[in-house]
């Protein structure tokens, strides 16, 4: 039906462009027709002339004569220009009115295909539309943050330093990770955060502005883990491979129970063994707590007004589902949604996401932790 569609609109399109080409061409009034017929009248007007005694025999013959002399000059030229302009112009236009369809038919059929689905219009709509309230809500908490007489607190620049980063402005999350980062009360996650955004910021590269933040962070907490991986980062680019695979290894040889950044760890520890002939390290094990934001983590906005706050958490809650529609295998995903919708008390939505949760579960072993998990919380949420 659609290939036969696209014929169809393609024979019409060629039809609309040779009608004109097919069609008599007697109807068409050129030069050597109009120069002609406006000389007769020209000869006419000469005789009324002579009859209302304007002008004498003698001059009217002269007009006449001259007259005569252009007429059989343009038809000269009209007979020496015919034909061959117009039949090479037509023979063009029939050569690009049947070799175009075919051009294009020969490039879809090697870069297209019918069969692949479109991104409707309507939900790219929706994502624009999502991303612009983000960034309005940013926007909104700098303005606030800027415009406190005491610089604003330290919680909101992390806020939204993190949005920042989120958002794909890394350059912008350096600029609010640092205003932290020069107070008193900075942390070691502070300058973690503020390493990782120089990183990012860099392509991917450890420069020395990061390597302070990074050494800050370990020296406020040596277990701090962001940093000791962007640690190991910056012995791999110098080429250290056996220091930055040790640094990885021993930090998550401390670690007793499973905690979320593990997994990044092992993908790491396990790529730089594979080219470094070095032995891999087994995947962890899933955490028995569950993923996602908890209430700690949505009062991190406070700074904000409360409907700010409740609009700017359901922005970020909603691009998790809409990522999730995407990407229905993400069981950890899944869980995040539901927690996250059980910290906004929207229980019915908890309850889908854990639904979702569960039935991927089946595909897992059966001593598989999350399942506790997910089964408490349903008992906890009456479903």
């Amino acid at each position: 039906m659609i290939w036969g569609f696209f014929v169809l609109l393609t024979l019409v399109a060629v039809g609309i462009l040779l009608y004109p080409l097919l069609s008599s061409r007697s109807k068409t009034l050129t030069r050597g027709d109009a120069v002609p017929a406006i000389l007769a009248d020209q000869m006419q007007e000469i005789e009324r002339d002579m009859d209302r005694g304007l002008i004498s025999e003698q001059e009217a013959q002269a007009a006449r004569l001259e007259i005569k002399k252009r007429i059989l000059a343009t038809t000269r030229n009209s007979q020496g220009r015919s034909g061959p302009s117009r039949n090479g112009g037509g023979v063009t236009l029939v050569v690009a009115a049947v070799l175009a369809p075919v051009v294009a038919a020969g490039y879809y059929l090697t870069m297209g295909s019918p069969e692949v689905p479109s991104l409707a219009f309507a939900a790219r709509s929706a994502e624009r539309a999502q991303t612009e309230e983000v960034t309005a809500l940013a926007m909104r908490l700098r303005d606030r943050l800027e415009t406190d007489p005491g610089g604003g607190p330290s919680e909101g620049w992390m806020l939204l330093g993190q949005t920042y980063q989120r958002m794909g402005r890394a350059a912008d999350a350096v600029e609010a990770f640092q205003v932290v980062a020069d107070r008193d009360d900075a942390t070691s996650a502070t300058f973690s955060m503020l390493a990782e955004a120089v990183v990012v910021a860099n392509d991917g590269n450890v420069i020395p502005r990061a390597k302070s933040a990074i050494d800050r962070a370990l020296e406020l907490d040596r277990s701090n883990p962001a940093a000791t991986y962007f640690n190991s980062l910056y012995y791999l680019q110098r080429e250290e491979t056996q220091k930055a695979y040790d640094l990885l290894v021993s930090r998550l040889n401390q670690e007793e129970s499973f905690v979320p950044w593990m997994e990044t760890y092992a993908t790491q520890i396990n790529r730089i063994a594979a080219a470094a002939d070095l032995p891999p390290v087994d995947f962890p094990r899933a955490s028995t707590t569950q993923p996602g934001p908890s209430a700690a983590d949505i009062a991190a906005a406070s700074e904000m007004s409360d409907a700010d706050r409740a609009e700017f958490i359901r922005s970020m809650v909603s691009r998790l589902a809409e990522r999730l529609e995407d990407e229905p295998e993400d069981l950890d995903g899944w869980m995040r949604l539901a927690n996250a919708y059980t910290v906004l008390q929207e229980q019915d939505r908890a309850i889908a996401a854990y639904r979702k949760a569960e039935a991927l579960l089946e595909r897992q072993p059966a001593d598989d932790p999350r399942r506790a998990v997910v089964r408490d919380a349903l008992e906890q949420l009456g479903g």
